[in-house]
């Protein structure tokens, strides 16, 4: 494994860790207790979102096309209750506290992701000096 795929996963796995501690603190239907909880959640949620939802998009791109991307709400839906499921110390009360923390998932990622690019920019121009 090349060294920029290891620091990309690393870093994919800290955001989504990070995300998860996110919506820990802003909506009081999320509850994680311990650290652990953070590790296995967010790598699942890696896993899932990298390996089951493309093939769950495909399956049913039919409903996302009518939806509009809609449905793909749902799909994300589906990848935190199955992050929940596998992480011990981790659950989620309610349909909207899910789409919340789909939401917040969503922009923290959006945010490190974009950070961690600009600084690789960044890192990458050459020197006017």
């Amino acid at each position: 494994m090349a060294v920029s795929t290891a620091i990309s996963l690393a870093l994919a796995w800290a955001i989504n860790a990070a995300a998860l501690w996110v919506a820990n603190a802003l909506f009081s239907g999320v509850r994680i207790h311990g650290w652990w909880a953070y590790i296995i959640g967010a790598a699942v949620l890696g896993i899932a979102n990298a390996v089951i939802k493309p093939i769950v998009s495909l399956i049913t791109l039919p409903l996302i096309i009518l939806t509009l991307g809609l449905f793909l709400l749902v799909i994300n839906v589906a990848m935190i209750a199955l992050a929940e499921w596998a992480a011990p110390h981790f659950s989620i009360d309610g349909f909207w506290t899910y789409v919340g923390t789909v939401v917040i998932i969503w922009l923290v990622n959006w945010f490190g992701h974009s950070v961690a690019d600009e600084l690789e920019r960044s890192r990458r121009r050459p020197s006017l000096a």
